[in-house]
């Protein structure tokens, strides 16, 4: 119709973020910081898991982290007593997902400008923060076992972004209708190089494997 101009935005939007996230990825890799972006459902264990792996990779690597909400600072209060190392909280302002330009903004806020890895706990959701490319290097994110082992056939762009899958709470296997191996079979059609590691995060299980798997990884951005 005459005199009606269509923009279409959420194009434009994506676009102008995945320059942003290039861009500072570039700049990550300048300055030899490997960025981890987190993401699973609310619930799914994520601050627990983060402490355990913090507090085992902190006498190797310097780490600290950002921690996504739409208010509250309870993860990063949690997260700093429990492990040390200095925690901010980035608050969304009702937004469920954080972006390259938001994962900036909290950047510049994290006084260790030389840490090895910052690891960004993004906002609990398993579909709009998987839509945005943070900057990180790499996409990680927990599937817990009580969520259900179809969760990969519900949210198939979670799965398709994330090179490493954590399925959290092993512990509670047994009481739950949870198939692992067809749990591995869902992710891997979303994403045939996905790493997946069984972890429990309460007890410890599996997450020298994650430690393993990170220190690797930092290692190799900075010699890449």
């Amino acid at each position: 119709m005459d005199g009606i101009k269509v923009i279409e935005i959420k194009k434009s939007v994506f676009a102008d973020n995945q320059i942003d996230a290039d861009n500072l990825r570039s700049e990550l890799k300048s300055r030899g910081t490997y960025l981890l972006n987190l993401m699973s459902s609310p619930g799914s264990g994520k601050t627990t898991t983060l402490t355990a792996l913090i507090n085992q990779v902190k006498s190797r690597l310097k780490v600290a982290v950002m921690e996504a909400d739409i208010d509250s600072d309870v993860d990063a209060t949690r997260l700093h007593e429990a492990t040390g190392v200095e925690a901010i909280q980035l608050h969304t302002g009702g937004m469920c997902h954080l972006d390259a330009e938001m994962t900036r903004q909290g950047l510049d806020n994290v006084a260790a400008k030389d840490a090895d890895l910052i690891i960004l706990e993004n906002v609990g959701n398993l579909v709009c923060p998987a839509e945005f490319d943070t900057g990180a290097v790499r996409n990680a994110m927990i599937l817990s076992v009580p969520e259900g082992d179809d969760k990969p056939l519900k949210y198939p762009l979670m799965f398709s972004v994330c090179d490493l899958v954590l399925i959290n709470k092993t512990d509670v296997l047994p009481y739950f209708d949870f198939d692992m191996e067809r749990c591995r079979k869902n992710v891997l059609m979303r994403n045939p190089k996905a790493t997946i590691i069984p972890i429990c995060a309460k007890t410890g299980e599996g997450i020298d494997l994650v430690a393993t798997w990170i220190e690797k990884e930092v290692k190799d951005w900075k010699n890449k």
